[in-house]
């Protein structure tokens, strides 16, 4: 009876002790996890600082002369055509020494004909008058003065006509006087910016003192993106491959572009960190209508592609050759080594050490996910555990 109760007791003692263990063991750590899986990796560089947002053409406007601002036939925001007229300065004194050279012009060309008409009646007469001495029927000086007089009367011509080119020269230079007080567009654009108001005075820039502009007139059908490449990823950018652009003020979003020049020269504005300065176009009509220059931007240059192979986030990666495997059998974090081929921020390609279907662990961040631990996969749409 004794021993029975013995048995009994530690029997209890037993269980007891087990469902304290129980109870005190640490509960599982709830992670997220991602299925490894085949699909496309893409090998790229990125910037080390942000880039930004140029236009292809971009021209800050002022008028070549000074004076008062008569005519603004523009306003911000406006698309402009090649040649138009943005902005015209006083000008009617210019106007109307243009319109006296014109008539200057008009006046030397009637004289000029006028010149040549009597240069030929008189041509006319001295070839008579050459006929009539071979006839014996004037005196010989009478034809030779027939004959200098057409000479004279013939340069006449010419000189009238040498003041008809001097006088479209005056015009030419009273035109172009006159085009200084007036600013034209150089290229079709958008006005971005305009610095001056109707009666307001503007002179030109001193040497070497930059003013602000009249107009900046930016050309948004081309813009292309200024960036900071690390000088270590510098050699593998060549002009042509393809780039992807993405924007602060666009998440999620990104715009197709290449690359279309490599500075040949490094910049050493931080000691610690040369760059080597690339430029980017945007290739999207919709990028092109969608952004503005000033915008910051960064810029990911593709490499390389590879399709259909095994990939995982890249964040799922510990020192780059690791990860967490979740295990549904023990329900424990398992660390594995892994060989990797190209990656960029996204996914990055694997080589050895995961099949299809492996549940990678990706919350590698949370407190307590090590090797060994015991977790549990997050239901979809719970709330991330703290």
């Amino acid at each position: 009876m004794q021993r029975r109760t013995l048995i009994i007791v530690g029997c209890a003692a037993a269980a007891v002790v087990g469902l304290v263990a129980f109870c005190s063991r640490p509960k599982p750590i709830a992670v997220s996890v991602v299925p490894v899986e085949r699909g496309s990796v893409r090998s790229s560089v990125a910037n080390t600082r942000a880039g930004t947002i140029n236009a292809c053409r971009r021209a800050r406007l002022a008028p070549s002369t000074g004076g008062q601002i008569a005519h603004l036939h523009v306003h911000k925001g406006d698309r402009v055509k090649a040649g138009e007229i943005l902005i015209e300065l006083w000008n009617k004194d210019l106007q109307a020494q243009l319109e006296l050279a014109e008539r200057d012009a008009v006046a030397a060309k009637e004289r000029s004909q006028q010149a040549c008409a009597t240069a030929s009646v008189a041509r006319a007469d001295a070839k008579r008058y050459q006929s009539m001495l071979a006839q014996k029927l004037v005196a010989e000086d009478v034809a030779q003065r027939a004959s200098g007089e057409a000479d004279a009367q013939e340069a006449g011509c010419r000189a009238a006509a040498e003041d008809v080119k001097v006088a479209a020269a005056r015009v030419d230079a009273a035109r172009a006087t006159l085009e200084r007080t007036r600013v034209r567009a150089p290229f079709d654009g958008t006005v971005a910016e305009i610095n001056g108001e109707l009666g307001e005075f503007v002179t030109p820039s001193p040497i070497g003192i930059p003013t602000p502009p009249s107009v900046d007139l930016i050309d948004n059908s081309c813009l292309y993106v200024t960036a900071p490449i690390d000088e270590v990823d510098a050699p593998q950018i060549r002009a042509g491959m393809p780039a992807r652009i993405t924007l602060d003020a666009f998440p999620g979003k990104h715009f197709d572009g290449h690359v279309r020049r490599v500075a040949p020269y490094v910049l050493e504005t931080e000691k610690q960190a040369r760059t080597v300065e690339i430029e980017a176009e945007i290739d999207t009509k919709e990028g092109r209508e969608a952004l503005l220059p000033g915008y910051s931007a960064d810029v990911e240059v593709v490499l390389g592609v590879r399709d259909n192979v095994l990939r995982i986030p890249t964040p799922a990666l510990i020192e780059g050759k690791n990860v967490l495997v979740y295990d549904p059998a023990t329900h424990k974090a398992v660390k594995r080594s892994v060989r990797t081929g190209i990656g960029n921020w996204d996914y990055t390609e694997v080589l050895e050490g995961l099949a299809p279907g492996d549940q990678v662990i990706t919350s590698i961040d949370r407190a307590g996910v090590v090797d060994g631990a015991r977790v549990e996969v997050e239901k979809p749409g719970a709330p991330p555990a703290k």
